[in-house]
């Protein structure tokens, strides 16, 4: 399946990447106008910054009734936004009326809004979306290794002598378990510590109760395959796009998953991914849930830096919001969410080129998926 581009991504990566959330929302809207996409919008019931309004959009490519759908999400995880909003721009700008019968995409711009313009990885509750798909009605997992290094991951202040103990202390657990378990320790998700990090909740989220309005209002259930494109970034090397697939080793998901995009799909349950396994995340805990055995639900995961350089502005946004109402003009706050950005939206021209052309290739593949 060959789809015509007006432009190459190295044109495009000049236009299609947002300054900010604000300016992300509106592309979006402006590009499925110009498409004649209908769009429905949630809104989120806080502001930007700025006090913008926030909100989750979607827009639909294709038949209503397509029987095949490819889901596109961006901003799961707030700041990494750039990234998905850009290939989801790219994508508005040039394939929509090449799309085979039967075959129709949903564009979910910003599930997490308040992340996105606020340049948090969380949501306005200060959960970690992709860890909040637990059954809350049953005991919550424990994360014991996480108990033991909460106040090093996350001090009670920035000054260099409390930074300096925690760091002691993670370098201590390093040196005992290895980076991957420190890895697992870290990201795995937890639920006792509310201003930590990779905090999973203690109940559904507005992000969550967003997407399952998503799945009744674009009756998901009755279509006979769909596919999940959730656009991530912060793991792996600078620039590659890994397919992190969550399904279980032996599911059908995981191995239509494996014959559309061939041997690029990584699986954290296995080993190779770049991702340690984690609780509560949307590939089995809630796409699969849902939907069964016909959804194929994979992370496109962008690398940029190491976690091991992303864990000082993490830190220091998880301090900062744990003081309390944050003042978003203060030098120091600005510093803060600079350097937060910058982790995890490199945005620099070859980073951008390189996503969009992985971007492009893995929804191809998806559509020519779900035309089998």
């Amino acid at each position: 399946m060959a789809w015509q581009f007006a432009r190459t991504p190295e044109a495009a990566a000049e236009t299609c990447f947002p300054r900010d959330y604000a300016a992300a929302r509106q592309q979006f809207l402006d590009l499925a106008k110009h498409a004649h996409l209908p769009v429905m919008t949630y809104g989120n019931p806080n502001k930007g910054p700025a006090g913008e309004p926030l909100g989750t959009d979607a827009a639909l490519q294709g038949p209503t009734d397509a029987k095949a759908l490819l889901v596109t999400i961006s901003a799961t995880h707030g700041v990494e936004g750039f990234c998905g909003s850009g290939a989801q721009a790219d994508w508005l700008t040039a394939a929509g009326a090449n799309l085979p019968p039967g075959v129709a995409i949903l564009h979910l711009h910003a599930i997490n809004p308040h992340g996105f313009a606020w340049l948090r990885r969380v949501t306005e509750e200060g959960v970690d979306l992709n860890r909040n798909f637990v059954d809350f009605g049953k005991p919550l997992p424990e994360n014991s290794a996480y108990d033991l290094l909460a106040d090093a991951f996350v001090p009670r202040s920035l000054d260099p002598g409390v930074v300096a103990t925690g760091e002691a202390r993670i370098k201590a657990y390093r040196e005992q378990h290895g980076d991957r378990g420190l890895q697992s320790a870290r990201s795995g998700g937890q639920y006792k510590h509310p201003s930590g990090i990779f905090f999973g909740g203690t109940k559904s989220t507005w992000s969550r109760q967003t997407l399952e309005r998503v799945i009744g209002d674009y009756d998901l259930k009755s279509r006979a395959r769909v596919a999940v494109i959730d656009y991530h970034t912060g793991l792996g090397p600078y620039g590659y796009g890994e397919l992190i697939c969550d399904h279980d080793p032996g599911s059908p998901n995981l191995a239509l998953a494996e014959a559309w995009f061939g041997e690029s799909v990584t699986v954290p349950l296995l080993g190779t991914s770049a991702s340690v396994p984690k609780h509560g995340t949307a590939g089995v805990d809630f796409w699969q849930k849902h939907l069964g055995p016909r959804v194929v639900y994979n992370a496109l995961e962008f690398g940029t830096f190491s976690p091991e350089r992303g864990r000082g502005p993490m830190r220091e946004d998880h301090v900062l919001h744990a003081r309390g109402p944050v003042d978003w003009a203060d030098p120091e706050t600005q510093r803060i969410k600079r350097n937060l950005r910058r982790h995890f939206y490199p945005d620099t021209r070859p980073w951008r080129e390189l996503v969009l052309f992985r971007s492009r290739q893995v929804l191809t593949q998806a559509i020519a998926g779900l035309t089998e």
